[in-house]
Parts: structure tokens; C-alpha cells; sequence
């Protein structure tokens, strides 16, 4: 029958580092900010709505959606970011369950994990069924977040303040893997956490 997890976390959490670690262990998983990069791909359908909203001056010479311009756009804007959403979501959601359904077709017995940053915002948690939250304390967001995308510290908070907080996040996990202490205790956290999923499966 399979077993469809979601796992989610804010940026600088570890969410990303779970889902290698769940790989390694033998579960299936879809990145779901890889199918959102392909969606976006020149000529595409997400592609064609996105350049017809927001216009061809966040293209690239190559055609090709400068993500960072796009970013700019829509951060600061909170009917543009609904704009994009409404666009890239649905797609985005559409191809996970087409990719989960292909797995589950070749391996019934499959743990998939969704590797969503969106997860609970798209609605997609209402898709999986479970939800792993992965956490961590605002100081250690803010350092990862800096590290990882070569932010200033005023540029990772404000990212952080611009998504969903942790504790909304937490209200819809069936599962939560805490990330402040060494990469040890984490693999520890993982792994017996994905035993205990695989026995469900």
C-alpha cells in the first residue's frame, strides 16, 4: 500500500539534510523545489502564465526566468507572492501525486517522502499521509539560513519572518525532528523515526 510523508521545515531548519538522510535509508524522495524549477523551464505551461503575469523583464537573455529578479518581485509584495503561488502549486502538486503514483505502481510497498518547503501553505499536507516537521531554534535558523544562501543576518530573518512559523507548522506534524544539537543526534532522530514509518508502510 505505500506510505506518502510529507517533511517540511523553515529554511535553515535541516529539512533538506533529513531527506538525504531518509534517502540513504532506503525511502523514496521528491523534491518538490526540483519540479519547481523544471515547471518553470522556458515554454512551459507554469513558464507561460508566470512571464504573461509579471512580464518579460524578469527574463533572462536566454529565456530563462531569473529566479533572484522573480524573488525580488514578489518578496516584498504579498498579492504578487499569492499571484505566483497560485500558479506554481497546483502544477507542483500535480506532478508530486503523478510521481508518487508511478513509484507506487513499480514499488507498492514504497516510503515517499515530499520534500516541500510549501507544504502546509500550498495544502499539500492534506495530500500525504503523514507530516514530519523538522525544527529548530531562531538562532540557529537565522546562522543556517546565512550560511546556506550567503545571506546577511537581516536578509535570513526577514526571509524566516516571511514564512510560515515554526509553531504553525508544528500544529499539523504527526512527526517532529528536532535539529539543535549535533548531526549525530540528528541521524539518531532520522533513523528511528524512518523505522518506525517503514513499519507503518
Amino acid at each position: 500500500m505505500g506510505l506518502i510523508v510529507g517533511l517540511t521545515g523553515s529554511i535553515g531548519s535541516g529539512k533538506t539534510t533529513a531527506a538525504s538522510m531518509l534517502k540513504d535509508l532506503g525511502a523514496f524522495i521528491i523534491d518538490a523545489d526540483l519540479l519547481c524549477r523544471k515547471l518553470v523551464l522556458p515554454n512551459r505551461p507554469a513558464w507561460e502564465e508566470i512571464v504573461e503575469t509579471f512580464g518579460k523583464t524578469i527574463l533572462m537573455e536566454d529565456q530563462n526566468i531569473d529566479r533572484a529578479k522573480l524573488a525580488d518581485v514578489v518578496f516584498n509584495d504579498k498579492e504578487k507572492k499569492t499571484l505566483l503561488e497560485n500558479i506554481l502549486h497546483p502544477k507542483v502538486i500535480e506532478e508530486e501525486m503523478r510521481l508518487c503514483r508511478q513509484i507506487l505502481n513499480e514499488h507498492p510497498h514504497a516510503l515517499i517522502v515530499i520534500d516541500a518547503a510549501l507544504l502546509i501553505e500550498s495544502g499539500n499536507y492534506k495530500k500525504v499521509d503523514k507530516v514530519i516537521v523538522v525544527t529548530c531554534d531562531q538562532e540557529t535558523l537565522v546562522r543556517r539560513a546565512m550560511e546556506r544562501s550567503s545571506l546577511t543576518r537581516e536578509e535570513a530573518q526577514l526571509r524566516i519572518q516571511n514564512q510560515m512559523p515554526q509553531e504553525e507548522k508544528v500544529k499539523k506534524a504527526d512527526f517532529i525532528l528536532e535539529n539543535n544539537g549535533s548531526r549525530d543526534d540528528f541521524q539518531t532522530q532520522v533513523e528511528k523515526l524512518c523505522m518506525e514509518l517503514k513499519a507503518a508502510v
